[in-house]
């Protein structure tokens, strides 16, 4: 038996592979180089819905604009005790009350609401009204200005966009199986999503990016670098950004997302900082632990990002989950077109019954 299921496969898909020993991503085909800063999330969503939904949109950009418009009612209830909860909490209570199904028009407006919901709830905890959609703006630069209140600019618009390409499918990780899971009961797309966004935010997932601002911060400047990072290894604590469970070289995404750092002119003195922290951390973790890989993963890059596109990191879990919904109802999809329930086995390790005297 693995530990953590580490090898076993549990689905075959066309969606996604992730080559760890070579760090490479492969999306239906394409690899992450070819998408990353070429792609916009709708022709991404084309690329990962082809074959699984056959009534995609031929306008898909209209159609995902139109899907936000819809589901910002649900707005309204945006309450006193949402907003007081974590981003990611008010945002999955939000997608809670989405109604389930697996048709075309359920997906968009499942699509489309990270995007609505992560602006509103990141303005309500701001004291700032919600901004409606515009449904003729593409995704990545309406989820902007719907946080912002302001059109941003094509860079900043095209850095979203090459995040949320990144991120939007990666393998069988653990929020996607969660999904899938659940899409195998045939619960529908909502609740299929749902789970996903709960294991999504779990700090060992997508809830990780958020500690490396904290870590920045905590470091200051790049002569701090090396003493900061030394005291925090002591104390035992895990380096947010290095190392990934798959990965036995760099991490693909964090590479396309440094180069849409560089895009937005007015992060590279925060990028050249950053640089200076990874070289001392990939530094310090090669003579502490030369036989154990651990480069940089795409949480480092995915905080410097976010954080130049004004995101804070309280909601860098509800930006993640932005792009990786489009992956969660692709494989709902799959699962539903060719798998069955997914019911592995366990193995019984407790005390056997007692003998009557």
């Amino acid at each position: 038996m693995s530990d953590g299921l580490e090898g076993v496969v549990a689905a075959q898909t066309v969606l996604s592979e992730v080559d760890g020993q070579a760090g490479r991503l492969i999306i239906r085909g394409h690899s992450l180089d070819e998408l990353a800063g070429r792609t916009t999330f709708e022709q991404l969503v084309a690329v990962l819905f082809e074959g699984f939904y056959p009534d995609l949109p031929a306008d898909l950009p209209a159609a995902l604009g139109q899907a936000r418009a819809e589901v910002f009612a649900e707005v309204a209830a945006l309450d006193a005790g949402l907003v007081g909860r974590s981003p990611v909490e008010a945002v999955r209570a939000l997608m809670a009350r989405l109604a389930d199904g697996d048709d075309m028009t359920t997906a968009l407006r499942i699509l489309a609401a990270p995007a609505v919901f992560t602006a509103a709830v990141v303005r309500a905890q701001a004291g700032e009204a919600p901004v409606a959609p515009d449904p003729s703006l593409g995704h990545a630069a309406d989820a902007l200005r719907m946080l912002r209140g302001t059109a941003p600019t094509q860079a900043e618009a095209d850095a979203l966009d090459t995040y949320l390409v990144t991120v939007s499918d990666h393998g069988l990780n653990a929020s996607t199986f969660a999904a899938r899971v659940v899409a195998s009961t045939r619960a529908g797309l909502a609740s299929a999503v749902l789970a996903g966004i709960s294991a999504l935010k779990g700090p060992l997932h997508g809830g990780a990016p958020g500690p490396v601002i904290d870590m920045l911060d905590g470091i200051g400047e790049p002569a701090n670098a090396r003493a900061w990072i030394e005291a925090a290894l002591a104390r035992g604590e895990r380096l947010m950004g290095f190392g990934h469970r798959i990965y036995r070289v760099r991490d693909p995404r964090a590479d396309a997302l440094k180069q849409a750092v560089r895009w937005l002119d007015a992060r590279q003195g925060r990028l050249e900082f950053a640089e200076a922290v990874e070289a001392a951390a990939l530094a310090i973790l090669r003579e502490r632990k030369p036989d154990r890989p651990l480069d940089t993963n795409v949480e480092f890059y995915t905080a410097l990002l976010l954080e130049a596109l004004q995101f804070p990191p309280t909601a860098f879990t509800c930006v993640f989950a932005m792009g990786r919904v489009a992956g969660w109802l692709a494989h709902a999809r799959e699962q539903l077109a060719g798998g069955r329930l997914i019911r592995p086995q366990s193995v019984y390790v407790g005390p056997a019954p007692r003998k009557a005297a």
